[in-house]
This record gives C-alpha cells, sequence and structure tokens, in this order.
C-alpha cells in the first residue's frame, strides 16, 4: 500500500462537524484525511443559509474561542448580522447571521485547503476496519482504503437517507447527493446500535419572481457585530430579509391534503425536530391560529434565491405550489427547488463517552447529526470536539472534556450522554443552568486558554486574546479606584437602575483611553452580573464536587443494594462517567446517587466514593 494511504485521522463527511473536526486534528498536528463525497459540497447549507440564533450563537462563540472555523466564515460570507434578544438580558443575547451560503462553503473549503497536515480525499466510504476491537482502516465503495488509527464519522443525514416529496420516495443524503447505505451496515456489524429520525427543509424561489415591495421588511443591526473574536468589524454590505405570513386558505389547503402528507399516512415513520416543525404540523398542533410566520431569507448576496424558513414541508409538488400561490408576496413566485424530508440512521449518543469516542470500538469517534442533534452549529460543536480528542489520543493525553459550567458545549455532549434522543437534538438558553456565565460576550475568556492549550489557537489568537484581558483588567481597576459621589464607578455600574453602563465612553478619562468597545461590554456585564456569578459559581463548585467522583465504566448497577430497578435500568444503559452524569439522567434520584456513592467509597475509594 502507498504511503499515501497512510494518516493518524481519518474524517468521513465533510459537513459543518466534519470540516471542524479535520480542521482542529490537522492543526494540533495529526495527519488527517477528509473523504468527501463531493469537494463542492463540503460545509454546505443544506438548510437554513444561516448561522448563529437563540444558544447557537454562543455554541459558534465557543466554537471560535477554542480557534475552529464557523465564526470565521460567517464574518467573511455573512449577508445580514443581528444580536438576538438584545431587549433581554447579556445571558441569553445571541448573535445570527444569514450568509452568502455558496460563498460560505468556498470559504470553509479554502481554509481547509490551507491547514498543514490535511488532505482532502473524494470518495465514498463503504466499511470501517477494525483489528482487536480499535480502528485500523476505512475502505471506500472504489475498492480504494486509507489506514489510521482514529476515525471520526460525520455523515450528517447520509446514511441510508430516504427522501420525501409526497407519495415519491427516493434514496439521498441531500438534494441531488446519493445516500451512504453500506457505511450503515458496517456500523452495525461493528456492534453499534442504529435508529432512525427525519427532519426536512422549505421550498426554494427565484427572488425575481417575489414581490419584496409587498412585504415587511427586517434589516440586520445598524453597526453589524462579528461572530469571530479574531475580527473588530464587518465591512460587507448588509442586506434585508422580508417577512410574510400564511392565512386561512393555506391551513385549509394543508388541511384538506393530509391524506397526501408523508407525517400522516404513515409514510414517515421517524421522529422529526419537534422544535422546528413542518408547516403541516403546526397547523394540526396549532389549530386555533390563523397564520404562522414565514421568513424569507434571501440565500445569497445577488439576492437570486429566496430560503422560506416557516413552511418546511414535505407535502407533494401541486400543494406546494398552491401554497406558494396563497403566500403574500409570493403569488407569482417560480419554485427553485421543491421541500422535501429525510429520514436517515443515527448511533443513539448513549454509546458514546464523553470525548465522543465511542465505548465500543477504540479510536472511533461520532459527531454531528449521527449522534440525533440538528443544527450546524451543534454539529460543528460536537466536529471540533471530536477533531481535538482523535488528536489527544494519538498523543496518549487525557481527552478534553468541557462541564456544564464552563460551555453550551458541554451542555450539549452531556445531555447528548445522559437524555434519550427520541428526536433530534436542538440547543436553547434554558438547557444550561450556568447561561449567566456562558454568554456570548465572554466566550473568549471561557475557552481560549483550553484552546491553547491543546494546540488549536495559533499565535495571533492569543496575543489578541491577551491584550483584550489587559484591556479589561486596566478599565476595571481605573473603575474601582474612581468615586463619584463617594462610590465608586465600579459599584455604580453594579447597581440596576444605574445609567452609567451608557455613558462610560462619554467620561474624559475612558475617552482619552479609547478602551475597544469589546472591553467596555465585558466590564459593564462583568460589574452588573457579580452579584448573580457568585451564587452561580457556588452552584458549579457543588457540580465539579460530584464531576470529580468517578464511576467505573465495568460497574454492574445489578450487583448495588438498595439500588431501585429504574435506576438500575437507566444506568445500566447510558453508563455515565461521573456521579455529576449519573444525577442527570432521568429516572434516578438524589436518593440513588447516595447508594451509588456509599456503593463506590466502599468497593471503589479511589474512584468517587471518596471524600
Amino acid at each position: 500500500m502507498k504511503n499515501n494511504s497512510n494518516f493518524d485521522c481519518i474524517v468521513i463527511g465533510a459537513g459543518h462537524a466534519g470540516a471542524e473536526a479535520a480542521h482542529a486534528a490537522a492543526k494540533i498536528g495529526a495527519k488527517t484525511a477528509l473523504i468527501t463525497i463531493d469537494k463542492n459540497s463540503i460545509a454546505k447549507m443544506s438548510c437554513n443559509p444561516a448561522i448563529g440564533g437563540l444558544a447557537k450563537g454562543q455554541i459558534a462563540r465557543e466554537i471560535d474561542a477554542l480557534g475552529g472555523l464557523m465564526s470565521l466564515a460567517i464574518d467573511a460570507t455573512g449577508i445580514q448580522f443581528r444580536i438576538l434578544n438584545r431587549s433581554k438580558g447579556p445571558a441569553v443575547q445571541s448573535p445570527r447571521a444569514q450568509a452568502d451560503k455558496d460563498k460560505y462553503a468556498k470559504h470553509v473549503r479554502g481554509l481547509l485547503e490551507d491547514t498543514p497536515n490535511l488532505t482532502i480525499i473524494e470518495a465514498l466510504v463503504s466499511d470501517i476496519i477494525t483489528e482487536n476491537g480499535k480502528v485500523k482502516a476505512v475502505k471506500c465503495a472504489d475498492g480504494s482504503m486509507y489506514f489510521a488509527p482514529t476515525c471520526i464519522v460525520t455523515t450528517g443525514t447520509f446514511l441510508k437517507g430516504l427522501m420525501h416529496i409526497g407519495t415519491e420516495q427516493f434514496p439521498g443524503g441531500r438534494l441531488d447527493e446519493p445516500a451512504s447505505n453500506e457505511l450503515s451496515d458496517s456500523l452495525r456489524s461493528l456492534g453499534l446500535q442504529l435508529g432512525r429520525l427525519k427532519t426536512g427543509t422549505p421550498p426554494r424561489l427565484d427572488a425575481k419572481t417575489v414581490d419584496l415591495d409587498k412585504l415587511q421588511v427586517q434589516l440586520g443591526d445598524e453597526n453589524p457585530k462579528p461572530f469571530s473574536f479574531l475580527n473588530d468589524k464587518i465591512t460587507t454590505p448588509q442586506l434585508p430579509c422580508w417577512i410574510t405570513y400564511t392565512n386561512e386558505e393555506i391551513h385549509k389547503l394543508l388541511r384538506d391534503n393530509l391524506d397526501r402528507a408523508p407525517l400522516y399516512t404513515g409514510q414517515i415513520k421517524s421522529a422529526g425536530p419537534r422544535y422546528c416543525p413542518s408547516i403541516e404540523s403546526k397547523i394540526v398542533r396549532f389549530a386555533d391560529k390563523t397564520r404562522h410566520q414565514v421568513y424569507l431569507e434571501p440565500e445569497d448576496s445577488d439576492v437570486t434565491t429566496i430560503y422560506c424558513n416557516g413552511i418546511s414541508t414535505s407535502v407533494p409538488r401541486d400543494i406546494q405550489r398552491q401554497m406558494i400561490k396563497l403566500l403574500p408576496g409570493t403569488e407569482n413566485a417560480k419554485i427553485i427547488h421543491y421541500a422535501y424530508a429525510i429520514e436517515y440512521d443515527y448511533c443513539p449518543p448513549a454509546q458514546l463517552t464523553q470525548s465522543l469516542e465511542t465505548k465500543k470500538i477504540g479510536g472511533l469517534f461520532l459527531a454531528g447529526q449521527i449522534n440525533g442533534t440538528s443544527g450546524y452549529e451543534e454539529a460543528a460543536a460536537q466536529g471540533i470536539i471530536a477533531g481535538i480528542n482523535a488528536a489527544l489520543k494519538l498523543q496518549s493525553t487525557e481527552p478534553l472534556i468541557l462541564n456544564r459550567d464552563q460551555a453550551y458545549i458541554g451542555v450539549l455532549i452531556d445531555d447528548l450522554l445522559t437524555r434519550p434522543i427520541i428526536e433530534p437534538y436542538r440547543m436553547f438558553t434554558s438547557r444550561a443552568e450556568f447561561r449567566l456565565s456562558l454568554r456570548a460576550d465572554n466566550a473568549d475568556r471561557r475557552l481560549t486558554q483550553i484552546g491553547k492549550s491543546v494546540g488549536l489557537v495559533d499565535d495571533t489568537r492569543w496575543k489578541k486574546y491577551q491584550q483584550k484581558l489587559n484591556t479589561i483588567e486596566k478599565l476595571k481597576t481605573h473603575l474601582k479606584n474612581t468615586r463619584t459621589d463617594g462610590i465608586t464607578l465600579w459599584d455604580q455600574l453594579r447597581q440596576p437602575t444605574s445609567k452609567l453602563a451608557g455613558k462610560l465612553t462619554d467620561l474624559p478619562e475612558i475617552k482619552t483611553q479609547n478602551f475597544p468597545a469589546d472591553t467596555i461590554e465585558a466590564v459593564t456585564i462583568d460589574a452588573k452580573y457579580q452579584g448573580y456569578l457568585k451564587k452561580q459559581d457556588r452552584l458549579a463548585a457543588q457540580l465539579q464536587n460530584l464531576q470529580k467522583k468517578k464511576i467505573p465504566g465495568l460497574l454492574d448497577y445489578n450487583s448495588i443494594e438498595h439500588l431501585r430497578l429504574e435506576a438500575k435500568e437507566k444506568l445500566t444503559v447510558f453508563k455515565p462517567a461521573t456521579l455529576a452524569q449519573a444525577s442527570r439522567i432521568a429516572g434516578v434520584t438524589p436518593a440513588d446517587i447516595t447508594v451509588i456513592q456509599i456503593h463506590l467509597k466502599k468497593h471503589f475509594p479511589q474512584q468517587g466514593g471518596g471524600k
């Protein structure tokens, strides 16, 4: 076998998870192969042409802080930037940006092509070869073989993907792209359990045929804020989006044709994303609503196609055409791509360790929709963690595990390992009990040091981060040492009714030192949240105490006296790594945790039951 077939890490699939995984592994030092069916589909935005959103924006910023690609790509190709929840507190404010989807994909591909140690290969992987319970190689449909001790599977919706438009059914991983069928069988043969999930997309319209003048305009922010901590401003022209609404005529059309809708005929048997339902599901679940909001979003900077955000569907083509004719503003619109639903195989993530490595096969990692998630950001977050941990495994180094109090990424992975996946998982701010400190604005202060420690943060990012820390400390010192009316400026900022935050830049001593906007924002938020964060820190300390108490992987829960039957069943399925994880599994009570802790103290004092 030729030398160019030997690698340290192989990444299967080049969507948002695969791109981050390959970049991370290669940049840390692993000789990496990224295998994709089509190089032109790298980081393809197959659904919504946007990055960020509620909680998702925090994840994108965390990926950036660790040294990932997503935020750099959206800053370079975004066509509308907005901060969501601006009227609410900083903890739930999230950045979101529309992308020129083709430029976004090309930009990510360019970043990957410039990454040392990374080779991009066009092929369809059909089999994962193992030896003695460890990854050895992958085999492709064309007969080629590539060898590596680690492999990251990031197949998105391609595993036995089956697409639906009305009664039409055809195999595919995405529109006009083939499904990956043999790889599903390979994963099963390795002893992994697979299930089925469903997702879908709305129709795309020819923008020239949409009457945009009839619609409500939604503008981006006047001063667009970058996603990446490396960028100070966005200079590309900003475009509007448009808002329209469904109506009772559309609802009647859909209700009258539910017998032709795959979701209601039994043709689709898999669970779809509850928080991003199809329009036919909306009119059934919310029968009292007379209209639903639809965002018409440009997919490119020339506004050639429109994405109809809010009417995802799998009804037949003729019903889709009638629906578009009844939608205000699109009465004469031409459909470029019809909406469709897709069912695909996934691996329930209880089969993974915290590093995203499978428990059954050493060196085999899974990331993205194969783990039952939805969304580009959730996929990319798993990808960067899997890539980092594959590289660390090659170095015989302890894996990177982000806890729930450190990052939304930590919340995401912990949820996947402790909750049954009955529908595609989506991140929300409400899932994070430490969201006051897991803000979009401070992701760099939480994670840049970690990214540096694993070798993913480069000198340019590190230098900029150190400069920011220095200016933050300088401003805090000034505020704490400067008094007006007998009270420090810092304490004034902490007062809920204080208007000082909006006037800081007008103070002469602040003005002359020309502090950057992100520094002033960071210090202002730190001051306002100081009291709340102290309370949260105490909760985090309690979590960390349980997090330190490890549970042996081979622990037989059925042998533990006084442990309830339901707890034994759930713990046997999920096999938590720590008492903290065990405490979050549905059906496991605080009393069960006490019983386990007593058992560990008695039988495994060195693991988790000690003081």
